[in-house]
């Protein structure tokens, strides 16, 4: 393996779309960094698999909703990269860890609305800002949205807000890292087949159905479909994007 291979960090990398963008970001030859939430069985298949396309990776367990855990995690890292790279920077910041909640607006509770929040919104920026000072100047960052911020649907009003969040905050850190050449863009997903949010979009056909009929290319989406547009962002070719939303849905409702 090439000395010059970059870094990418990815939260949430252990399965569904994380586990798709760091395999496609190994296969590009990038050596991962990733976090899983708390299975380390799957994490450590990840990184077989990772380090079967001839490239180095790591996982650490990180809840992105508990910031009070972020120094800790960030030393562990630096440590890690101070010691296998002799430095503690790294290149890419891929922001994916999430979860999702169902539920009306009258319905949700303020719970389920914190929970929205700390994970896909107030974890992002404050672990994005922790790690600003490791990101090398040309570095790229790539924050993980939702078709659902184009699109309404009943019952993900609180999901559906923080990702409009998200993509309003991309947009501010392109402007604001700009001077660094670091570019920012959003990667919107529309409907995909994982385990998220219960699994419906892998399992239940009544669904799977309704959705490749709302879609230009009548299917669901699948993870590679996604992990492959994250890798190409991290690319030179890549370079002149910035600041922008990408929708990958397949064409759905346009």
């Amino acid at each position: 393996m090439s000395t010059k291979s970059k870094i990418a960090l990815v939260t949430g990398g252990s399965r569904g779309l994380g586990r798709a963008m760091v395999l496609s970001l190994a296969k590009n030859g990038n050596n991962i960094i990733f976090t899983y939430h708390s299975n380390k069985e799957e994490a450590d298949n990840v990184i077989a698999e990772i380090i079967s396309l001839g490239q180095k990776a790591v996982a650490y367990p990180l809840d992105v909703s508990k910031l009070t855990t972020f120094d800790h995690f960030i030393h562990q890292i630096s440590q890690h990269l101070t010691e296998h790279e002799g430095n503690p920077n790294f290149d890419f910041l891929i922001n994916n860890a999430g979860t999702g909640v169902y539920g009306s607006v009258t319905d949700t509770t303020e719970e389920a609305f914190d929970a929205m929040v700390n994970i896909h919104f107030k974890g992002v920026y404050f672990l994005t800002q922790k790690l600003l000072p490791l990101l090398r100047n040309g570095g790229r960052i790539v924050n993980i949205s939702s078709g659902l911020t184009r699109v309404s649907f009943p019952n993900v009003s609180a999901y559906a807000a923080v990702k409009g969040a998200i993509e309003t905050y991309t947009r501010c850190l392109a402007k604001e890292l700009g001077s660094r050449q670091i570019t920012a863009n959003t990667v919107a997903p529309g409907a995909i087949a994982t385990d998220f949010g219960g699994g419906a979009n892998k399992t239940d056909e009544t669904k799977r159905n309704t959705i490749a009929g709302i879609t230009a290319l009548g299917r669901v989406g699948e993870p590679e479909d996604i992990g492959g547009v994250v890798a190409f962002l991290c690319t030179p070719e890549a370079g002149w994007l910035n600041g922008q939303r990408i929708e990958l849905s397949g064409g759905m409702m346009v």
